[in-house]
C-alpha cells in the first residue's frame, strides 16, 4: 500500500508520529502509516479529546461517548441495551460499564422489560437530559470545528465515506 500522491505531495518525508498523536517524534509508524484504519483511531482518540476540552467541566466528567448513550437513549426512550448496544457500534460487554456509570450517577433509568425478562429498557431522567442537552452544545461546536478543519467541501465529503464506511462495516460484521 502507498499514500496517496497527494499526502506525498505535501510532506518529503514520512508523516513524524507526533504529527499523529503518537507517544513520541522518534517513533517509526511503519507500515500503520499506510492504514486508514490507525489513522481513523488516531483521529477518534484526538476527536475525543478536542470534545473534552470543547465540553470545558462537563467533558471532564462526562465524556464523548456519553453523550452518544445519552443522545441514544434520549431519542428512543424505553430502548433495550442490547439495540443501544447495536446503534452505538458497540458490544454489549463494553456498553454496560458505561451503563452502569450512567444510572449511578442519576442519568437514566434501567427497569426490566416485561415481554423479556433479560432485557432492560433504559430511559433519561430529568439530570440525564439536562446532561445531554449540555453535552449536546459542546459537540455542536466540537462539529464545526472538525468540519472548519475540512472545509465546505471535503467535510461533506468525509462525512458521506465515513458513514458509507460505517455502515457497510457494519453490515459485514453481522454477516
Amino acid at each position: 500500500m502507498s499514500e496517496p500522491a497527494k499526502t506525498r505531495q505535501r510532506a518529503d518525508a514520512p508523516m513524524a508520529a507526533s504529527e499523529v498523536g503518537a507517544a513520541s517524534p522518534e517513533v517509526e509508524l511503519g507500515e500503520l502509516g499506510d492504514f486508514v484504519a490507525f489513522y481513523l483511531r488516531i483521529a477518534q482518540t484526538l476527536s475525543f479529546q478536542a470534545f473534552v476540552k470543547e465540553a470545558g467541566e462537563t467533558g471532564r466528567t462526562l465524556r464523548a461517548g456519553h453523550f452518544a448513550v445519552l443522545t441514544l437513549i434520549g431519542e428512543n426512550p424505553g430502548i433495550t441495551q442490547t439495540a443501544l448496544s447495536r446503534a452505538n457500534g458497540r458490544d454489549k460487554s463494553s456498553l454496560t460499564p458505561v451503563i452502569d456509570e450512567l444510572e449511578r450517577r442519576e442519568l437514566l433509568t434501567r427497569r426490566r422489560v416485561e415481554t423479556n425478562r433479560r432485557a432492560y429498557a433504559l430511559e433519561l431522567t430529568g439530570a440525564g437530559e439536562k446532561a445531554r442537552r449540555t453535552l449536546l452544545k459542546a459537540a455542536m461546536r466540537h462539529e464545526h470545528n472538525l468540519r472548519a478543519i475540512l472545509g465546505k467541501k471535503d467535510s461533506e465529503e468525509f462525512y458521506r465515506m465515513v458513514k458509507l464506511l460505517s455502515i457497510s462495516l457494519a453490515r459485514k460484521v453481522s454477516e
